[in-house]
C-alpha cells in the first residue's frame, strides 16, 4: 500500500523560503511521476509542481515558476518543494500526490490515486 507522508509546512513572512518534505512508501518509487497540489480555504485544489520518474522534466503551475523548486531523492525516497519568494497568495494546505499508472498527464489532479494528509502553509503579508 502507498503511503505518503508530508511534513515542512509553517507560517513564514511575505518574501520567505520554506521546504516541504514528502516520504513516500510502498511501491518502486523512480517509476512514478510525483507531485504537488495545494488548496487554499474556498478555492478548489490545484496543481502545483510535478516531476517525472526519472527526474528529467518537471512541470510547474505559472503562478509558482522561478520562485518554486520540486526534485526528488531516490535513496530516501522523499519528494521536496522548495519554496522561495513567498507571497501570502500562496497560503493553502500543500498535498503530495503519486498516480497508480506510469503514464500520466501530470497537471491534472484526476491522474493521482494517493495522496498524502497535507501540510498547512501560511505566508503572512
Amino acid at each position: 500500500q502507498v503511503q505518503l507522508v508530508e511534513s515542512g509546512g509553517g507560517l513564514v513572512q511575505t518574501g520567505g523560503s520554506l521546504r516541504l518534505s514528502c516520504a513516500a512508501s510502498g511501491r518502486t518509487f523512480s517509476t512514478y511521476t510525483m507531485a504537488w497540489f495545494r488548496q487554499a480555504p474556498g478555492k478548489e485544489r490545484e496543481f502545483v509542481a510535478a516531476i517525472t520518474g526519472n527526474g528529467r522534466n518537471t512541470y510547474y503551475a505559472d503562478s509558482v515558476k522561478g520562485r518554486f523548486t520540486i526534485s526528488r531523492d531516490y535513496a530516501k525516497n522523499t519528494v521536496y518543494l522548495q519554496m522561495n519568494s513567498l507571497k501570502p497568495e500562496d497560503t493553502a494546505v500543500y498535498y503530495c500526490a503519486a498516480p497508480s499508472r506510469v503514464f500520466i498527464v501530470p497537471r491534472s489532479s484526476g491522474q493521482y490515486d494517493y495522496w498524502g494528509q497535507g501540510t498547512q502553509v501560511t505566508v503572512s503579508s
